[in-house]
């Protein structure tokens, strides 16, 4: 950068900063928000505003080779923060990067994945877990709601069929 551009950049980034703190933004998002701005201006070595749709593009496909993508989302918010707010321009490449979506495994289990999930251990201490859960299923099945019920032995005598 010559020297008019640097000190155009400097105007920017420290408005950048003032307009981050106004909108209460904890300290650690200004620092990774600001380091969005500066990384992508000494990646082309000009001032952000200066940066062509282009230029963006490969800089978040360098970054996305590079890096994770909780730091490619970070420099993504950051900058789209940056040209919004600071540069007062439509955000129109919020598409260019979008992160993969991650299946994960529900909080709650079905019963069958619960039973598959234990019928495929081998250990003999986890499937003690399974017996358990089987005793406290037909525990409920007879009406009890609380421990002391399921501690009675009438209940788990396979002859009877009701709690006396």
């Amino acid at each position: 950068m010559d020297q008019a551009e640097t000190i155009r950049f400097d105007e920017l980034y420290q408005r950048h900063l003032r307009l981050l703190k106004l909108q209460g933004k904890s300290q650690k998002t200004i620092d990774a928000y600001a380091r969005a701005v500066r990384r992508i201006s000494e990646r082309f070595d000009c001032c952000p505003d200066q940066l062509t749709l282009e230029q963006r593009e490969r800089y978040f496909a360098d970054l996305v080779e590079s890096h994770s993508w909780r730091t490619v989302k970070i420099d993504r918010n950051g900058l789209q923060f940056f040209w919004k707010h600071v540069l007062q321009r439509d955000w129109q490449w919020v598409n260019i990067v979008k992160a993969p979506k991650v299946r994960t495994l529900p909080d709650i289990l079905t019963t069958t994945e619960v039973e598959q999930m234990i019928g495929a251990t081998r250990n003999l201490l986890y499937r003690v877990f399974r017996l358990f859960r089987k005793i406290s299923t037909r525990a409920r099945a007879r009406g009890c709601k609380t421990d002391v019920d399921m501690k009675d032995p009438v209940l788990f005598d396979a002859n009877r069929t009701t709690k006396e």
